[in-house]
């Protein structure tokens, strides 16, 4: 493990993997570093991947005055330190990404979860909810908001997790569930963002996600100026390693920009 520090004082914790160009891999809601170290094997043999954890998450440290700038910072030091020439990010995390595109010389973004027609609705007072239950020393409560409400994971299948290390993991994590809520914001197709972003874009979906969901993605490629549509198969939300890295070694090593 090695650490940079954000200009805002932030220790963010990240492992490389491999060599050859960087690739830096930007994690969505309850997930940290150690969620990519199979896809980071997988890649090792044609990049230097870059794994870490968002603020607030294992072994990064926080601060209470969060704003979405600050973790376009956190992802833009660790470019700076690493070199890395690409980004990939799944589900929120593509936020932080495309946020810091032009920093980047390609990108590829998974199932970002932006709700279209056809999407289950927004959670009721969520982010409002997210803070009370954090404000009550209560992060399961806002773990179970969002696996429930947010992501549509069956409640009996969320209650069989409770008292699990997993479970506790997760609790650690609950708090930052503001933070990607407050990346999405009204979970819109940030179409301003989108169309403002030339960087080449690989824009990936799942084969088996729900139809809402490969929407999404579709209407992200379209949004944006210079960017490619594919379906893998895989399962809900994820693709697995073994078919998600050849696809993206493909998709980065193409072309390198001059």
């Amino acid at each position: 493990m090695e650490t940079i520090t954000s200009p805002d004082g932030t220790r963010i914790a990240y492992d490389t993997f491999g060599s050859g160009p960087g690739l830096i891999l930007t994690p969505g809601a309850f997930t940290d570093r150690s969620y990519y170290v199979p896809l980071a094997t997988a890649l090792s043999s044609s990049f230097t991947v870059i794994t870490y954890d968002r603020r607030g998450r294992g072994d990064s440290t926080d601060n209470p005055q969060y704003a979405i700038e600050r973790e376009v910072e956190d992802l833009q030091a660790l470019r700076e330190q690493t070199g890395a020439v690409y980004g990939y990010a799944d589900s929120s995390g593509v936020m932080i990404l495309l946020r810091a595109a032009a920093a980047f010389e390609k990108l590829a973004v998974m199932e970002p979860p932006f709700r279209v027609e056809g999407a289950p609705p927004a959670p009721d007072r969520y982010l409002e909810r997210l803070r009370e239950f954090i404000a009550a020393g209560n992060p399961g409560g806002a773990a179970e908001l969002f696996m429930v409400e947010a992501v549509g994971q069956p409640q009996e299948m969320v209650d069989s997790f409770k008292g699990t290390p997993m479970w506790k993991s997760l609790e650690a994590m609950a708090h930052t569930l503001i933070y990607d809520a407050l990346q999405l914001g009204d979970s819109a197709v940030p179409t301003d963002l989108l169309s403002s972003t030339p960087t080449p874009t690989l824009a990936l979906h799942s084969t088996s996600s729900p139809e809402w969901l490969q929407t999404a993605v579709r209407t992200t490629a379209a949004t944006l100026p210079n960017a490619k549509l594919l379906g893998l198969p895989g399962e809900f939300h994820q693709v697995p390693p073994e078919v998600l890295a050849p696809a993206l070694k493909t998709f980065y090593l193409g072309r390198r920009s001059s």
